[in-house]
């Protein structure tokens, strides 16, 4: 991907909560020692790693947080700890099952169909 200059992107970096990840007690305890939340330790970490984050919030205090992620440093020890909780598998679909990329690569085809209909119909 460097060679190419292509960016990995985390669409969903809180995989929306699932598996109490606001509660983890790891996250939770790296947060303690910077006085930051578990949300931030998980954008924190992905910024280290030169990943690209992409987080939605409807709450202010919540866009807050997450712009408030560049006054501290994870240690490579907390990297390292945050690492070991990789389970290794998408928490929303499995990208390696060929039936579940055709289904995705048919909506993708399908919304670009429709978003050209609604382009023509815009056209006054």
């Amino acid at each position: 991907m460097k060679k190419y200059g292509v960016k990995i992107e985390a669409w969903a970096p809180f995989g929306e909560g699932r598996n109490g990840l606001f509660e983890n007690e790891t996250l939770v305890n790296i947060g303690k020692k910077y006085n930051k939340s578990a949300a931030q330790v998980i954008l924190r970490w992905l910024i280290q790693r030169g990943i690209i984050i992409a987080c939605k919030s409807t709450h202010k205090e919540r866009m807050e947080q997450n712009f408030n992620v560049f006054n501290f440093t994870l240690t490579d020890e907390d990297m390292a700890e945050i690492k070991k909780l990789d389970s290794a598998e998408s928490l929303f679909f499995n990208h390696q099952d060929p039936s579940m990329v055709e289904w995705f690569d048919k909506i993708v085809v399908e919304r670009r169909e429709n978003e050209d209909c609604r382009k023509d119909k815009k056209s006054w």
